[in-house]
């Protein structure tokens, strides 16, 4: 418990003790116990009546606190001190409870903020200094120790080391880290000292945008969040209109305005509207916490609502279903050889950021000198062309060899063909071959298993591979052969063939996925391979691209939306009985404070189910 909770706590237990004595020993005089049952009521309460009181100066007056304002000085006013004492009493054991749940809750996600690096140490003149991450630079190399958090992203240049990255993942098992491998930053070196170039300045790290996704995600709404935040605005001062009616209008005709003032005043504690105030953000926020344990990133309460309605997911393929490493295979190189064919086509490819063309300049093996690169040009959908060694180098698939007319040779191997033509000559080609991750069979089995009636998968590859990777996962559909703005079309199309009470769930990772990813209801993104633009673009992130975290994300949104509409059904269940009661006559103040505290507690408790995850 925090300070504040603490004293709150010990103020309920000597308030509640000298609740017990006075009614022990309650003088019969009138004007004694009101007065010594203000005691209790004032040390309990003072707070909330200085609460209502700044709110209603500022022009805020229906709210919780007034409610509890009215209704307890009305008891008070009427003689029922011990009930205007208890009723406070438990409506701030209610809070206290709320605020040590939401705390709870809290953590789980601020437990993410301790991947917040605290420093960097940069090596000057032998001698290790420590300085903020932030005035670390591209290029930099720093150290980092046993023990030590990675401050900024980077690759090894010196040393091997295992590191923990469970804060980002959730993965317990820790990750072995070699020169020439790329690490992320908010990870824990946990065995050996590692020397590590930095690849981005703090601000576009990992962890700052970790922690600015945690953040921001309160400001995005759910819906039934929404509501209930516009429900309380306007249902506050209806129920004070209404037991104000109440308390006024039978006595007209019948008489008896005390026992109409009880009644209103019972009816005022009833129809708080805490239980849902509290509970519905709180599961949300519950939610939200129990996916980050479990290295889901959600960027807002809104898109788990949106992906519990999840009825088709779409797949990009290379590195969202297949691990993006690449097996490279020369085919036909018999006109200029192997070894000159990979390197044509490496130093084509070396300015392209695609991870076949990493493959293939990871085949060759050999450092590139781009002196000897002239004119480069990326061509959408089709491949590269260069003039490399003075020579006319293109490097792409069948539609660029037939536009630029070189006649070529069909390949029968499963992958990714490149071929390679030079001076306009046919020069053979590579058959790159991704492999599947272990997972995804099973990630496509999970989401069926969760109800997802369709799996589709849009790939740029050949049809022969898409078709080969779509059949051994199980999915239903497979498109092939399609550039970036193909994929949006296909993508529309799908929306307009879904129900409108389901959602269209697209998972990609590179940058070509942005527009995709933007456009379908809920995109997800890979966090630990993805680009830049593809995280940013998306509404969840998966830390660490594991598909089979796709139908656990759908199943965390849906057991949170479950819980928030069971808290909404059960909350107006009780007030509307217990209101009802109330006007007869037939409910007390101690109904009033189960409707009101007791309701609140139990909705707390069930929101709180969000958190704990079941695999």
């Amino acid at each position: 418990m925090k300070r504040k909770q603490k004293k709150i706590l010990a103020r309920i237990i000597i308030s509640a003790v000298l609740l017990i004595v006075v009614k022990i020993f309650e003088p019969e005089t009138w004007w004694l116990a009101a007065l010594l049952y203000a005691v209790p009521y004032l040390i309990i309460g003072y707070d909330v009546l200085r609460k209502a009181a700044i709110n209603i100066r500022n022009g805020q007056v229906f709210d919780e606190n007034f409610l509890m304002v009215i209704a307890t000085i009305g008891a008070y006013a009427t003689g029922e001190f011990t009930e205007a004492a208890a009723v406070m009493l438990f409506y701030q054991t209610g809070e206290l409870f709320q605020s040590v749940a939401v705390g709870k809750s809290r953590k789980s996600i601020s437990a993410l903020m301790d991947i917040r690096p605290d420093y960097a140490n940069i090596e000057r003149e032998g001698v290790l200094e420590q300085v903020d991450p932030e005035e670390v630079a591209v290029g930099d190399e720093i150290v980092i120790k046993v023990g030590e958090k990675i401050p900024l992203d980077g690759i090894v240049i010196e040393g091997e080391s295992f590191v923990d990255t469970s804060a980002l993942t959730g993965e317990s098992l820790p990750r072995s880290v070699h020169p020439d491998e790329d690490v992320i930053s908010g990870c824990i070196n946990q065995t050996g000292l590692i020397k590590v170039r930095v690849t981005k300045p703090f601000g576009e790290s990992t962890v700052s945008k970790i922690l600015d996704l945690v953040e921001n995600s309160a400001s995005k709404k759910a819906r039934a969040e929404s509501f209930i935040t516009r429900f309380a605005r306007y249902y506050t001062p209806a129920v004070v209109f209404a037991a104000l009616a109440l308390a006024v209008i039978p006595p007209i005709f019948a008489g008896g305005w005390l026992n109409w003032l009880h009644r209103a005043l019972i009816f005022l504690v009833i129809s708080c509207p805490c239980a849902l105030v509290i509970s519905v953000p709180l599961s949300f926020f519950a939610g939200i916490g129990g996916a980050g344990k479990q290295g889901i990133l959600v960027k807002g309460g809104c898109y788990l609502e949106v992906l519990s309605r999840s009825g088709t997911v779409v797949f990009d393929k290379t590195g969202t279903l297949t691990k993006g490493v690449f097996n490279v295979t020369v085919i036909h190189p018999e006109r200029i050889g192997e070894a000159r064919l990979i390197e044509l086509a490496a130093y084509a490819e070396s300015y392209s950021t695609h991870p076949i063309a990493k493959s293939i300049i990871d085949a060759y093996n050999a450092d590139i000198d781009r002196r000897r690169i002239g004119a480069c040009e990326e061509l959408s959908g089709r491949g590269v062309r260069a003039v490399i060694d003075g020579l006319d180098v293109c490097a792409g698939n069948d539609k660029l060899m037939d536009e630029i007319g070189v006649k070529w040779h069909p390949c029968h191997h499963v992958g990714t063909t490149v071929h390679v033509a030079v001076d306009g000559v046919y020069a053979g080609h590579l058959v790159i071959s991704d492999e599947v991750k272990e997972t995804s069979a099973e990630a496509i089995k999970a989401l069926k298993a969760n109800g997802v009636g369709k799996t589709v998968m849009l790939t740029g590859d050949s049809k022969e591979v898409g078709e080969d990777v779509a059949k051994r996962l199980g999915i239903d559909e497979a498109y092939t052969q399609l550039l970036p703005a193909d994929k949006v079309e296909r993508v529309e199309a799908l929306i307009s063939q879904k129900s409108e009470k389901q959602a269209l769930v697209f998972v990609g990772d590179g940058i070509n996925d942005a527009p995709v990813l933007s456009r379908a209801d809920i995109g997800i993104a890979m966090g630990a391979m993805g680009s830049d633009a593809a995280i940013e673009a998306a509404d969840i992130v998966l830390m660490d691209d594991d598909p089979l975290k796709i139908a656990k994300a759908i199943r965390i949104s849906r057991r949170t939306i479950r819980i928030v509409y069971e808290n909404i059904i059960f909350a107006l269940g009780v007030k509307l009985l217990v209101l009802i009661l109330g006007a007869l006559g037939l409910a007390s103040m101690w109904a009033a404070v189960f409707a009101d505290v007791g309701v609140s507690v139990i909705a707390i408790l069930n929101a709180m189910r969000a958190l704990r995850v079941k695999d």
